[in-house]
């Protein structure tokens, strides 16, 4: 009886402490995405009058997408876990060399960030994509998906707001400025003295002397970046190398302190590689690598190394693809390195998070286990902690509201007189399925049944820019905390080497972060949220594994990255709203993209692509489908440079022998009549 009496007693104990302990933060879970949601009519847009690049639009409206007014802030506003700098800061910063506010709208416009007004779910008026997101009790500003993937077009003062599209931000140009108005605040008395007041006024600081450290901390910080990350070939507007970039995010947050020495000592002398290691451990912070960063950017031929040994070059810019039916692909991204079936979408969304600065704590730690005492090895192992700012269970989120989402159509209304031509579309549809349809499928864009099965050509056939399709597949990188780890690469396992193909590195540390529970919730929660997010995960996505489609270097034990060495064709609706073309943002409309790449040289009456053009505005030309590009002093793409080819894809652009049959390239007529029938796609 005694017994049983203590039974009853220790199992009540338990379910009390199940009821304190678990019970909130599990009321917490299932309750607390019911927040009110901000449904403002005009979805914040606001207008802009005349801007440096001649573009004016007094009005916007939104094309239907099925996407209410809801949706589409909610996607604006929704955090992933992008720390770039602390909140405060951001409301507190000076344009460079101007009293005047950093976020101010004309000057984020000019960096062609879309301006908001204040709303419910955007207090602050921050530009689309622009979001506080909060970390370990500290708050920051942040991007989010929308910051690259909205767009607008604007046509005779009226803007066209494009959720999901490619946005035409010149981001590089950004984080240049933000770099410039942090280094006045850190060396100029005067501006520092403003942004301190600033900051204290807010609050969130203490101290003068925390913000200044901070300062220090975060200038570096972009600082370091941008040595790493510089191209020879510059952007501009509507483009990056956002892999090159993820790439290097992730090559310095996996270096540890042994595998950086052995690195430094092949290319600094023994006082050299003392000075810049001097104060560290065997785990590096991030605060660390900023400093080493520091240390080794004094002289040029340092960095230089650094950067030749450690990271990649990030000269493969590419415009920002269009979301519209991401979550029915088989494969995505422009070289099909992504893989949507399973937890595929929130690795590529993890991804994305490391490349717009979340904050990566990954590190090694000795852990208690009891596996390792068993197999007598102690009772300590080596363990790789995660640990990050990744918000899991918003990529969740935010992919299944993408699913949602279709592609705009053409506005006929808007365009008048340069809209569609019902008989050209007819004789455009017999032109598209005999010329285009083997790598671009039709689809319903409102069927809930759709699906995008891509076509990947490899990149010799379709003769496009290559340098993207290499880096993805040429590189190695030192593989530091994951070294001796496994990665699948569908076909078998690679154990990463001390180097090991960027692709693998980048899979293996992105499936890591999503098996991480979240260090910023408490225990039950943090738990209970992961087991949800990855259950809801697994069971909501129907894509599942399947063979790429299309003519492709098969991937092997030897180059199991084979297959990457490629460029996608998907289907193309709403291509009339993703300007400028080709992967890499080389020809600016549709007509052109239906020109060859060069005229021939002794026919001064032929049309070609051109050369050099203007990139920047915003104004569509409804007749060549397309960005102006002329006429203006915007940023001037220069197809000559490298990594900017606009060759290839010249598919009734050139004549073509199929057999014994030469098939000639369109006359002027019929590319009207095929760019009618994408119109209306």
């Amino acid at each position: 009886m005694v017994r049983r009496s203590l039974k009853h007693w220790l199992l009540a104990i338990v379910l009390v402490l199940l009821l304190v302990v678990a019970v909130p933060p599990l009321a917490l879970l299932l309750f607390h995405h019911q927040q009110a949601s901000d449904a403002d009519p005009g979805r914040g847009a606001a207008t802009v009058a005349q801007d440096v690049f001649g573009d004016s639009f007094t009005k916007v409206s939104y094309l239907d997408q099925n996407w209410q007014p809801q949706d589409s802030l909610w996607f604006y506003t929704t955090t992933q876990g992008s720390n770039l700098l602390p909140y405060d800061f951001f409301m507190a910063l000076e344009q460079p060399g101007s009293a005047l506010p950093f976020r101010a709208n004309e000057h984020m416009n000019r960096l062609r960030y879309l301006p908001q007004r204040a709303t419910s779910s955007n207090p602050d008026a921050l530009p689309v994509g622009f979001v506080k997101d909060s970390y370990l009790n500290k708050n920051y500003v942040g991007l989010t998906c929308a910051a690259c993937h909205t767009a607008q077009i604007n046509y005779r003062g009226l803007g066209m707001r494009i959720d999901g599209g490619p946005g035409g931000a010149d981001m590089v140009g950004f984080l240049q400025e933000l770099t410039k108005a942090m280094q006045a605040v850190r060396d100029d008395p005067a501006v520092r003295q403003r942004f301190v007041t600033a900051v204290l006024a807010r609050g969130e600081y203490a101290s003068a002397d925390a913000i200044i450290a901070d300062v220090g901390t975060y200038t570096q910080r972009l600082v370091s970046y941008n040595i790493i990350n510089h191209s020879p070939t510059e952007y501009g507007y509507a483009r990056l190398d956002a892999f090159g970039r993820i790439y290097n995010r992730t090559l310095e947050h996996l270096l540890n302190r042994s595998q950086l020495e052995a690195v430094l000592r092949n290319i600094l002398s023994p006082e050299e590689v003392a000075e810049a290691l001097a104060g560290m451990g065997g785990t590096l912070s991030s605060a660390q690598r900023d400093q080493l960063i520091a240390r080794l950017a004094r002289t040029p031929r340092h960095i230089d190394l650094l950067k030749g040994e450690l990271f990649i070059k990030a000269d493969a810019p590419v415009s920002y693809p269009f979301l519209w039916d991401v979550p029915q692909h088989d494969v995505v991204q422009w070289n099909g390195l992504g893989n949507n079936a399973g937890l595929g979408p929130l690795g590529r969304n993890a991804g994305e998070v490391i490349g717009v600065f979340g904050t990566l704590d990954w590190h090694e730690a000795d852990t208690y286990s009891l596996g390792s005492l068993l197999a007598g090895h102690g009772v300590k192992q080596r363990e790789i902690r995660f640990d990050s700012s990744v918000n899991v269970e918003n990529l969740r989120l935010i992919e299944s509201r993408l699913a949602s989402l279709q592609s705009p159509q053409w506005p006929s209304k808007v365009f008048g007189a340069a809209s569609i031509d019902r008989e050209r579309v007819l004789r455009g549809e017999r032109l598209f399925n005999s010329r285009c349809a083997g790598c671009h499928a039709s689809i319903e864009r409102s069927s809930p049944e759709r699906r995008i099965v891509a076509y990947m050509g490899n990149v010799e056939e379709v003769g496009t820019d290559p340098t993207m399709a290499d880096n993805s597949v040429k590189y190695l990188g030192y593989s530091g905390i994951l070294r001796n780890q496994y990665v699948g690469a569908g076909v078998g396992s690679i154990l990463l080497d001390k180097k090991a193909p960027i692709a693998a590195l980048l899979t293996k540390a992105t499936m890591s972060v999503l098996e991480t529970r979240d260090p910023d919730k408490p225990f039950v929660q943090r738990w209970a949220e992961w087991l949800q997010n990855m259950a809801k995960a697994f069971s909501g996505n129907e894509i599942k594994a399947s063979n790429k489609h299309g003519n492709y270097t098969i991937d092997t034990t030897i180059a199991p990255y084979a297959s990457l060495h490629a460029y996608k064709g998907r289907a193309l609706n709403g291509i009339w709203a993703t300007a400028p073309y080709l992967h890499n943002g080389s020809v600016p409309t549709l007509y052109d993209l239906l020109l060859p790449a060069q005229c021939p040289a002794n026919d001064r009456q032929a049309e070609c692509r051109p050369a050099t053009f203007q990139v920047g505005s915003r104004e569509f030309d409804p007749v060549k489908v397309g960005i102006r590009s002329e006429g203006y002093a915007g940023f001037t793409f220069d197809t000559r440079l490298p990594g900017n080819s606009n060759a290839g894809h010249e598919y009734g652009a050139v004549a073509v022998v199929k057999g014994d049959i030469r098939v000639p390239p369109l006359t002027r007529e019929e590319r009207l009549d095929l760019l009618d029938f994408l119109k209306a796609q």
